[in-house]
């Protein structure tokens, strides 16, 4: 997911698609315990896509304070 694509987001919309994303990397990740995964790369991009919704998150609320 683009940073650009993250930025038209509402607040309510960010916290929502972190918490898809954060459901999605639990998943995968207790996967990948039991049995291998065929795409490990998959699990760095949703961590990173993660971090992206947080800060954006953060950046937009310091923006209305």
């Amino acid at each position: 997911m683009k940073t650009s694509e993250i930025r038209g987001l509402t607040l309510e919309a960010l916290a929502a698609k972190g918490k898809d994303l954060g459901e999605e990397y639990f998943k995968l990740k207790f996967q990948h315990g039991i049995r291998p995964i065929e795409n490990t790369a998959k699990l760095r991009v949703l961590k990173r896509d993660i971090a992206r919704v947080k800060t954006i998150i953060t950046e937009k609320r310091q923006a209305a304070e």
